[in-house]
């Protein structure tokens, strides 16, 4: 058990409460494990950290919902904004696409971390 709970990492809600691994806030019903902290563990484990555009720390297998529609380029009508992505893989990419990912409709392309949230 851990003695002093961080506060919630989303809304910043000091009343949070621990549930088996996990943390939890009361307030925004966010979920996360202390000893994940975002830049602690890339500094600890020499590890790159992949955040997507609120701040959540992403992983291999995680799914995401793209948040901005986006051009594809030959394709008359781009991702929309809302689309659900599953099974994410992070890779070392080209311009900052650091998701490896296959979109229903479209099939397989690289993403930017900064236009996805996890879901």
């Amino acid at each position: 058990m851990i003695e002093n709970l961080p506060p919630c990492p989303t809304c910043s809600c000091e009343y949070t409460y621990e549930m088996n691994a996990l943390v939890v806030c009361p307030e925004c019903g966010h979920e996360w494990v202390p000893a994940e902290s975002g830049a602690e563990v890339g500094a600890a484990t020499g590890e790159r950290v992949v955040k997507d555009a609120v701040g959540n720390v992403l992983r291999d297998g995680d799914s995401v919902v793209v948040v901005k529609a986006l051009k594809v380029k030959g394709s008359p009508s781009g991702i929309k904004a809302g689309t659900k992505v599953r099974g994410i893989r992070l890779v070392d990419g080209v311009d900052g696409h650091d998701i490896d990912c296959k979109v229903d409709g479209f099939g397989a392309m690289q993403l930017k971390s900064s236009v996805v949230k996890k879901a």
